[in-house]
């Protein structure tokens, strides 16, 4: 039995060591796999009906700020989870950063991500959270349908801005005038060899 035992911890050892090798081998630390339930149950999911700029409220009654409202920040599909403004807040620590004025370390309140689940949309005639549907309008626009009220819930005016706006600066290398912009530069290989025999 004694035998029998310590070979299958010895066996148990060797796996043990061949899956460590192999994670080192493969590079850097290993990647924390996302492969717990929501995150599974956020990839299956492919209608949204929260955006951002969206104002919504906690419905989560054991969640300790159940009733405040807020404009969602950010939506994150991958893990199914939204920033609101203002909700949620926790401590965060910011390292010591003499490049940015910061010479020590600072704590400061931010937004932690809550759970799509938790938060209703805020309905735009009554001011309570409610239920969504989709409807298609007469002229074939989609939109969003408050199931308390009826009214239709109109897309954020932010979503028209871009959150990382383009670079509009120009520069020595961007072409100017209209002549140089059309002007033919490229020569191909088979006008190269007609020019060559003649």
């Amino acid at each position: 039995w004694k035998q029998h035992n310590s070979r299958t911890n010895k066996l148990l050892i060797m796996a043990t060591r061949a899956k460590l090798m192999k994670q080192l081998m493969q590079g850097s630390r290993p990647r924390r796999k996302m492969n717990r339930p929501s995150v599974r149950e956020a990839q299956k999911k492919t209608k949204w009906n929260i955006l951002r700029g969206d104002t919504v409220q906690v419905i989560e009654r054991k969640h300790p700020e159940c009733g405040k409202q807020g404009v969602i920040l950010k939506v994150d599909h991958a893990r199914d989870r939204v920033l609101v403004e203002g909700v949620n807040k926790g401590t965060h620590f910011l390292k010591p950063n003499p490049d940015l004025g910061r010479p020590k370390g600072v704590t400061v309140q931010r937004e932690r991500s809550i759970h799509y689940s938790n938060v209703n949309l805020v309905d735009p005639v009554t001011g309570l959270p409610t239920r969504v549907t989709k409807k298609i309008l007469q002229d074939g626009s989609k939109v969003r349908v408050a199931k308390r009220s009826g009214a239709i819930i109109p897309r954020p005016e932010i979503l028209t801005v871009r959150r990382r706006p383009k670079s509009v600066s120009v520069t020595a290398s961007d072409t100017s005038s209209d002549d140089d912009v059309w002007e033919v530069t490229y020569v191909s290989p088979e006008e190269i060899e007609k020019s060559a025999q003649a």
